[in-house]
């Protein structure tokens, strides 16, 4: 049988992993607030890309050429983006990605299609080095608040292998932010681009300067970018 002072000794133990614990579930509860609001600022800006951009596209009709919209006559060659954290201890989030990504991936080899990957974060870049995927691309260490010019590299590395041929179409596997308990892993092509649809609701006569044409070929990769 355990002494007084033993146990004494163990009582102190567990109230100091208790106050740890605490200051650590403090410290996640704030970043994942901060990154909450992060995720929440951005959104204004790609709603008014996605509306400007259904006007230009409307307009333009069937004049509308440029290489980020040309649809392929053979799709041979698929960019994979994979989104994932640096680290584990998140629950299922890199796990659902991670399926999606080999859903996507086995489904694409039996339309005798080459997947080639694009890795954010080291979960990703892990996995595809794990299970033999082409890797042609990584960023890794982005912290808890990374800008557009850190996945620059990967976002211009998209657009100018679907530009130069080595992509037919690129798609992104990530993770929708519903709230705080809802996560859910989605895919979505990005390129060649699909003209967002402009609701009559949100109908704006711009007026545009420089051209029409310019502005489509200035905004089309940054809406990629986004």
């Amino acid at each position: 049988m355990a002494s007084l002072r033993e146990i004494r000794r163990r009582v102190r133990s567990v109230k100091n992993v208790a106050k740890i614990t605490k200051a650590m579930e403090m410290v996640s509860a704030s970043k994942m607030r901060r990154a909450q609001r992060n995720t929440q600022a951005t959104r204004p800006y790609s709603d008014r890309m996605r509306d400007v951009m259904g006007e230009l596209t409307t307009r333009a009709g069937q004049t509308l050429a440029h290489p980020l919209l040309t649809q392929r006559s053979e799709v041979r060659r698929i960019g994979l983006v994979i989104i994932t954290p640096d680290k584990g201890l998140c629950g299922a989030l890199v796990s659902n990605v991670l399926r999606t990504s080999s859903r996507f991936i086995l489904e694409q080899r039996k339309l005798g299609r080459e997947v080639q990957v694009l890795t954010v974060g080291k979960k990703g870049r892990d996995f595809a080095i794990r299970t033999g995927l082409p890797l042609v691309a990584e960023i890794t260490g982005l912290g808890d608040a990374p800008s557009l010019i850190d996945i620059l590299p990967v976002a211009t590395n998209v657009i100018n292998g679907f530009g130069e041929g080595r992509f037919d179409e690129v798609h992104v596997v990530f993770t929708a932010f519903i709230n705080t308990l809802t996560q859910r892993p989605e895919r979505r092509r990005v390129l060649p681009i699909e003209p967002p649809q402009e609701s009559a609701e949100t109908r704006v006569d711009y007026t545009y300067e420089p051209s029409q044409d310019e502005v489509l070929n200035e905004l089309l990769p940054r809406f990629v970018e986004v």
